[in-house]
């Protein structure tokens, strides 16, 4: 049994690159509740960030297609903070912001709105990114 044991620590010692890494890179910040997200946006508005706000649904194939983009976006650009509303958890939220079609992309700072993108438009939602967090 001992011998067992030696091979599977072996074993895992050895495939540990196989593991997530152990601090999770910065990403993006689902929200589920409607009186957290209220809270958070309020607090933005105090602050000059860009925020990326992305209107979701679990069931939207183009927006799971996005999902990897979205967190090399939130890797790469560490100045603006991003988040995501799925539009079946928070559909008041989702109205307040005037989303009829997914994936949307709405970028605001100070809690105004400044930009949005709705489609799979990996190029212009980062070209709106770059632009909007250096102002």
């Amino acid at each position: 049994m001992m011998a067992n044991n030696h091979h599977y620590s072996e074993y895992y010692e050895r495939s540990s690159w196989l593991l997530p890494p152990e601090k999770p890179s910065r990403g993006v910040i689902p929200f589920h509740s409607k009186a957290r997200w209220k809270a958070h946006f309020d607090a933005s508005k105090e602050s000059g960030k860009l925020m990326v706000i992305d209107f979701t649904a679990t069931w939207c194939g183009p927006c799971r297609l996005l999902e990897p983009t979205l967190n090399e976006f939130a890797a790469k650009y560490t100045d603006v903070e991003f988040v995501k509303i799925d539009v079946d958890e928070l559909p008041d939220v989702a109205n307040e912001f005037g989303v009829e079609a997914m994936p949307s992309f709405q970028l605001t700072k100070k809690g105004k709105l400044v930009d949005k993108v709705v489609g799979v438009k990996k190029e212009e939602l980062q070209k709106k990114i770059e632009k909007h967090r250096a102002e």
